[in-house]
């Protein structure tokens, strides 16, 4: 249970309000729904598996990250480009986006022109 106080309109108002999950049933406080255990209690097969090395980035297409408008375009069909190089600039909410090539090869197609509208998802460019 929290105690807030709130002003509306130059009156002020104090409540008590306590948080409820989606039947309606007043939930526990963090610290009695998930109780510790201890550390010697934890079986050997439940350890990590060791991490494994990040998968090699390879070339594909690249698909808009975010719904936006495409401003500026560096790259033509064919030309060669560098892995994390700038192919384009997505603006979206007032921002402009770095949009970049994930692998190094060459630009096979462009799908997206200047002052085009994507959706988050639509392809952009496809580097072979």
């Amino acid at each position: 249970m929290s105690k807030y106080r709130i002003t509306i309109e130059g009156r002020t108002y104090e409540m008590d309000v306590e948080l409820i999950d989606g039947n309606g049933a007043p939930k526990a406080p963090v610290s009695q729904a998930q109780p510790k255990a201890a550390p010697a209690a934890a079986p050997v097969a439940a350890q990590s598996a060791p991490k494994q090395a990040p998968a090699e980035v390879t070339a594909g297409t690249v698909v808009a990250p975010m719904p936006g408008t495409v401003i500026k375009i560096f790259k033509n069909p064919g030309d060669a480009v560098t892995a994390r190089e700038v192919v384009m600039i997505l603006e979206a909410m007032k921002m402009e986006n770095e949009i970049l090539a994930p692998a190094d090869g060459t630009i096979a197609s462009i799908s997206a022109s200047i002052g085009s509208t994507v959706a988050a998802g639509e392809a952009l460019f496809e580097v072979k």
